[in-house]
């Protein structure tokens, strides 16, 4: 089944270029998506087939329409999702703690990969599960899904280019004495692990930067943002502060007062790669989190 995921009507500017060049300059496609809409679709001008390499005259209209290029994988399991914004080319879903966002060894089934893969039969949609801003399993909040390939790729600009903002609330033991800061230190693999990170001067660059919200009776209440998208970013940032994040065992939190890492993804924020118009989506913190800052914080 095709498709359609460009169309457009060329002007004054377009004429005389290439249909390639507006596409890829003006409308981001990418040269690995032209060929999968050379081989498993179509590119037509005004309901024609057209080669690439044409030049375009005003008024022309353009189509592109591609496949799926594999087959998804993923078992469809229905469950309930709290989608808080959806239009073709993407949704926004608030994940919640405790739930993986796509099988892996350990997690065959159950995850938030299952669960879109079957809402999305159930509309007769056939798509691959395109995630663009990980979340580890417990760590709530809001959760980009591409829904094509062509916005997969501009959400990938946009993280290449930092304007995609994803904005976290977090929960840390100790007082943060600064009000704000950038922490600016590489992250990498930690040894003889497979899982935890560290800061290590051979890492991948990874930047954070924080924000105090509140402080009180030991813990500290943060807002970060992300300038990098490191695995495990914040928790071992802050672990490296020496603030780990309440319920962090992995990093050295504690959960005495609450049972997974006090992280969630508050706030995104970017330009719709299609419209160009400025979304903004917030999410409220879960009753766990809420109820965490509410014993140690007074206002």
């Amino acid at each position: 089944m095709l498709e359609e995921l460009i169309r457009f009507t060329a002007d004054e500017a377009d004429a005389g270029h290439t249909v390639r060049d507006v596409l890829q300059k003006r409308y981001g496609v990418s040269r690995r998506l032209l060929i999968r809409a050379k081989f498993k679709g179509l590119i037509t001008r005004n309901g024609q087939l057209v080669f690439v390499n044409e030049k375009l005259q005003a008024g022309d209209e353009i189509a592109v329409m591609v496949s799926e290029d594999a087959e998804e994988t993923v078992a469809p399991e229905d469950m309930p999702l709290t989608i808080r914004y959806e239009d073709d080319d993407l949704m926004v879903i608030a994940k919640p703690s405790g739930l993986v966002v796509h099988p892996t060894g350990n997690h065959t089934g159950g995850t938030l990969a299952n669960g879109v893969i079957a809402y999305w039969q159930k509309r007769g949609e056939h798509r691959r599960f395109r995630a663009v801003n990980r979340l580890d399993k417990d760590t709530s909040g809001l959760l980009i899904v591409a829904k094509n390939q062509w916005a997969h790729e501009q959400f990938s600009r946009m993280q290449q280019e930092r304007t995609l903002h994803r904005i976290y609330q977090a929960i840390a033991e100790g007082v943060v004495e600064s009000d704000e800061g950038k922490i600016d230190a590489p992250i990498g693999l930690a040894e003889d692990s497979f899982i935890t990170r560290q800061v290590r001067h051979d890492g991948q660059t990874a930047v954070t930067h924080f924000r105090v919200l509140d402080r009180g009776n030991g813990m500290s209440h943060l807002e970060l943002k992300l300038d990098t998208g490191r695995t495990h970013q914040i928790r071992v940032h802050m672990s490296s502060m020496g603030h780990p994040l309440a319920g962090d065992d992995l990093y050295g939190g504690s959960r005495e007062y609450i049972g997974r890492q006090a992280l969630h993804a508050s706030r995104l924020s970017f330009i719709h790669p299609r419209s160009g118009i400025s979304l903004e989506l917030t999410e409220p913190l879960p009753a766990d989190m809420s109820h965490l800052a509410a014993t140690f914080f007074t206002k």
